[in-house]
């Protein structure tokens, strides 16, 4: 009997999660969130968790459903980022654009673990940021700690910085196109090399045109092919660093990230149904859905009280890498497109 209910310790906890991933839904839906603040599901669900956690203490019979959102289903939504990948879509913008996004990409990731470093944060911290801010937000960082293993409070505060840094981007990426006279292609192509959320992007990109929007979408979506090498890599990394040490090894190979390109690889030879109960949009609004209880348990487990403590240094990082992918995105716009 004790094991039963041991094994469903976790089900309050994820309801919980879902409760506040509805919420923040359905608020995301709402004109003065989703037109004029540009606040998508994921930001708003952190945000109303958080708030939840300075009014009231996380109920003890909620932690583990709350550790359970966190961490398996945040994982299996990452995973399932690989369903909205297609090999033509990556295709159809062309190789300078292709290009564009790898190199700069590849640069903030290593220019972005050198600012850290460069400014004396935590090495895991750092790693963390440098992913997060150079693939795409929360789920990079999400999949990275798998093998960086940071503490509970350096993958919040990473997630919290990314997304404050993104959301200022919706604002200013507008103002910076007609500043560059970037026409609607480059301006897209720019929005998904250098923002950080899949929802800044989409966001940024409609501030503009169609056109951009499309486009910022499709080079974003690219961004996040480069995912799981770059995690490949850091895991190996760091599994190198921690033998010779005589440590625990970290996980070489994250499961979710093998699930992830195996969605990809079957959306692109387009083996999903377009009908029925496994239809692939139904797959991706599931994956979306999983995404936001995952990151309603995220929130839930960050203290406002810690990301203060933390002082200037996280936020100087993420702005200095962003600011880093940004100038080579542009600049290499201008020079191959």
């Amino acid at each position: 009997m004790s094991e039963s209910v041991s094994r469903s310790a976790w089900i309050p906890g994820v309801l919980v999660a879902t409760g506040f991933a509805w919420m923040a839904r359905q608020l995301a839906a709402l004109e003065i969130f989703h037109e004029t603040l540009h606040f998508g599901a994921l930001l708003l669900v952190i945000l109303l968790g958080m708030v939840w956690r300075m009014v009231l203490p996380i109920p003890a019979w909620s932690i583990p459903g709350i550790e359970m959102a966190k961490k398996p289903i945040l994982r299996w939504a990452v995973a399932a980022l690989g369903l909205r990948l297609s090999l033509n879509q990556i295709l159809e913008i062309g190789g300078p654009a292709l290009l564009v996004v790898s190199v700069s990409t590849i640069a903030a990731v290593f220019g972005g673990w050198w600012i850290c470093r460069w400014l004396g944060l935590p090495e895991r911290m750092g790693l963390l940021l440098g992913v997060g801010g150079a693939v795409c937000g929360a789920s990079a960082i999400v999949a990275a700690d798998t093998v960086v293993q940071a503490e509970k409070k350096d993958s919040a505060l990473a997630i919290s910085v990314i997304t404050l840094l993104g959301t200022l981007g919706i604002l200013i990426y507008p103002e910076l196109c007609q500043l560059f006279s970037m026409g609607d292609f480059d301006y897209g192509v720019w929005a998904g090399a250098s923002l950080h959320e899949t929802a800044q992007v989409v966001a940024a990109g409609d501030s503009i045109s169609q056109e951009s929007k499309e486009v910022a979408t499709v080079v974003k979506l690219v961004r996040i092919c480069w995912l799981a090498p770059i995690v490949f890599y850091l895991g190996w990394s760091l599994r190198h660093q921690h033998a010779a040490a005589g440590q625990a090894k970290v996980s070489l190979v994250p499961w979710f990230l093998v699930m992830f390109v195996i969605f990809a690889a079957t959306n692109s030879m387009g083996w999903l149904p377009t009908e029925g109960a496994f239809a692939v949009s139904n797959l991706k609004t599931g994956g979306s859905w999983l995404m936001t209880i995952g990151m309603a348990g995220v929130g839930l487990q960050t203290s406002v009280k810690d990301l203060v403590q933390a002082g200037w240094r996280p936020v100087l990082a993420g702005l200095l890498q962003w600011i880093l992918l940004a100038g080579i995105s542009v600049g290499m716009i201008r020079l191959v497109m």
